[in-house]
Protein backbone atom coordinates (compact mmCIF):
# COMPACT_ATOMS: atom_id res chain seq x y z
CA UNK A 1 0.00 0.00 0.00
CA UNK A 2 2.66 2.21 0.90
CA UNK A 3 4.44 1.73 -2.60
CA UNK A 4 1.02 2.77 -4.52
CA UNK A 5 0.69 5.49 -2.50
CA UNK A 6 4.55 6.72 -3.14
CA UNK A 7 3.68 5.98 -6.85
CA UNK A 8 0.40 8.27 -7.01
CA UNK A 9 2.18 11.34 -5.49
CA UNK A 10 5.42 10.69 -7.72
CA UNK A 11 3.24 10.56 -10.74
CA UNK A 12 1.00 13.53 -9.67
CA UNK A 13 4.18 16.03 -8.53
CA UNK A 14 5.95 14.62 -11.65
CA UNK A 15 3.08 16.09 -14.02
CA UNK A 16 2.97 19.03 -12.34
CA UNK A 17 6.23 20.11 -12.16
CA UNK A 18 8.07 22.84 -14.90
CA UNK A 19 11.19 22.70 -15.53
CA UNK A 20 11.99 25.14 -18.44
CA UNK A 21 11.81 28.83 -17.85
CA UNK A 22 11.70 31.88 -19.97
CA UNK A 23 14.77 33.63 -20.87
CA UNK A 24 15.40 37.03 -21.25
CA UNK A 25 13.95 38.65 -24.34
CA UNK A 26 11.52 35.86 -25.21
CA UNK A 27 8.70 37.13 -23.48
CA UNK A 28 8.35 39.31 -26.20
CA UNK A 29 7.63 36.64 -28.72
CA UNK A 30 5.02 35.78 -30.20
CA UNK A 31 3.27 32.62 -30.79
CA UNK A 32 1.56 32.19 -34.07
CA UNK A 33 -1.09 29.50 -34.44
CA UNK A 34 -0.36 26.88 -37.14
CA UNK A 35 -1.21 27.31 -40.82
CA UNK A 36 -0.09 29.36 -43.46
CA UNK A 37 2.96 31.68 -43.59
CA UNK A 38 2.45 34.91 -41.83
CA UNK A 39 1.78 37.79 -44.10
CA UNK A 40 4.47 40.20 -43.91
CA UNK A 41 6.52 38.40 -41.74
CA UNK A 42 10.24 37.54 -42.86
CA UNK A 43 10.98 33.58 -42.22
CA UNK A 44 14.56 33.48 -39.94
CA UNK A 45 14.87 29.74 -39.97
CA UNK A 46 13.48 26.83 -38.01
CA UNK A 47 14.53 25.45 -34.24
CA UNK A 48 13.65 22.09 -33.16
CA UNK A 49 12.94 22.13 -29.43
CA UNK A 50 12.70 19.30 -27.37
CA UNK A 51 11.68 18.05 -23.16
CA UNK A 52 11.30 14.61 -21.25
CA UNK A 53 7.46 13.65 -22.31
CA UNK A 54 7.74 10.69 -19.22
CA UNK A 55 10.11 9.74 -16.80
CA UNK A 56 10.30 6.09 -16.52
CA UNK A 57 6.74 4.64 -16.29
CA UNK A 58 4.94 7.88 -15.94
CA UNK A 59 3.74 10.07 -18.91
CA UNK A 60 3.99 14.19 -18.37
CA UNK A 61 1.15 15.85 -18.89
CA UNK A 62 0.62 16.73 -22.43
CA UNK A 63 -0.20 20.01 -21.96
CA UNK A 64 2.45 20.74 -19.58
CA UNK A 65 4.73 19.34 -22.08
CA UNK A 66 3.50 21.79 -25.02
CA UNK A 67 3.66 24.51 -22.81
CA UNK A 68 7.59 24.05 -22.55
CA UNK A 69 8.35 23.25 -25.46
CA UNK A 70 6.62 26.62 -26.60
CA UNK A 71 9.09 28.50 -23.58
CA UNK A 72 11.88 26.67 -25.85
CA UNK A 73 11.12 27.73 -28.87
CA UNK A 74 10.39 31.18 -27.98
CA UNK A 75 13.79 31.22 -25.62
CA UNK A 76 15.35 30.47 -29.22
CA UNK A 77 13.92 33.35 -31.09
CA UNK A 78 16.10 36.47 -30.19
CA UNK A 79 18.82 34.75 -31.40
CA UNK A 80 18.09 34.50 -35.17
CA UNK A 81 16.32 38.02 -34.16
CA UNK A 82 13.21 36.67 -35.00
CA UNK A 83 10.12 38.51 -32.91
CA UNK A 84 7.70 35.64 -33.25
CA UNK A 85 7.37 31.45 -33.84
CA UNK A 86 4.75 29.16 -35.22
CA UNK A 87 4.64 25.46 -34.82
CA UNK A 88 5.38 22.94 -38.10
CA UNK A 89 3.34 20.29 -36.49
CA UNK A 90 2.40 18.92 -33.18
CA UNK A 91 4.93 17.16 -30.54
CA UNK A 92 6.38 14.03 -31.17
CA UNK A 93 8.17 11.61 -28.33
CA UNK A 94 8.86 15.26 -26.65
CA UNK A 95 9.95 17.09 -29.60
CA UNK A 96 7.98 19.40 -31.79
CA UNK A 97 9.84 22.22 -34.92
CA UNK A 98 8.64 25.58 -35.10
CA UNK A 99 9.30 28.10 -37.83
CA UNK A 100 11.15 31.62 -36.15
CA UNK A 101 9.50 34.76 -37.88
CA UNK A 102 10.70 38.22 -37.28
CA UNK A 103 7.24 40.50 -37.79
CA UNK A 104 8.68 43.99 -36.40
CA UNK A 105 5.85 46.51 -36.84
CA UNK A 106 3.06 44.49 -37.01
Amino acid sequence: MRIATSLVLASLLVSGCTWVHMAPGASAVRVLGAGAAPAGCEKRGDVEVSVKDRLGFFERNDLRVREELETLARNEAPGLQADAVQPLGPPDDGTQRFAAWRCAGR
